[in-house]
C-alpha cells in the first residue's frame, strides 16, 4: 500500500463519529448492520450517519448492499487488514530484539514477531552470575 493511500484512509477515521461507525461495523462482522440499526446504536441522526458512511465508502472502508428495503453496511476487512499491515510492516525492524514497548506490551503483532525471529539473531543470553 502506498503511503498516500494509507494516509487518506487513516484521515477518514480521524473523526470520532466516523471511527465509532467503523468500529460498530467491525464488531458486527460480515453480517453488517442496517443503517437504521446503526444510527440507533450510535445515537446519531440518519443524515449524520449517511454523511459519515459516504466518507467511509469513499475510503473503501465500508461496503453496502441492498437487502429488500434495507441497506446493509459492512466493514471492508480487506482494507482494514491492508492498513494494519502497512502500519506494522517494519515493526521493530531497527531493533529486532525489541518486541515490547515501554509499557512491556507487545508492539508487534504475532505474525510480525514471527517473521522477525526468522531473520534476526538468536536472543542474547541473560548474563550469568559471576562467581567471586
Amino acid at each position: 500500500m502506498e503511503t498516500k493511500i494509507a494516509a487518506s484512509i487513516l484521515a477518514s477515521l480521524a473523526q470520532p463519529t466516523r471511527l465509532d461507525v467503523f468500529r460498530a461495523l467491525v464488531v458486527a462482522g460480515n453480517s453488517g448492520l442496517a443503517a437504521g440499526v446503526l444510527a440507533d446504536k450510535l445515537g446519531v441522526s440518519a443524515t449524520v450517519l449517511s454523511f459519515h458512511l459516504k466518507e467511509l465508502r469513499f475510503a473503501q472502508l465500508v461496503d453496502s448492499e441492498q437487502q429488500g428495503r434495507f441497506i446493509i453496511y459492512r466493514a471492508r476487512f480487506d482494507t482494514m487488514t491492508a492498513v494494519l499491515s502497512f502500519l506494522t510492516e517494519n515493526c521493530c525492524a531497527a531493533d529486532p530484539r525489541s518486541t515490547k514497548n515501554a509499557d512491556g506490551d507487545a508492539c508487534c503483532p504475532p505474525v510480525a514477531m514471527k517473521s522477525l525471529r526468522k531473520r534476526s539473531d538468536p536472543p542474547p543470553q541473560s548474563p550469568s552470575k559471576e562467581k567471586k
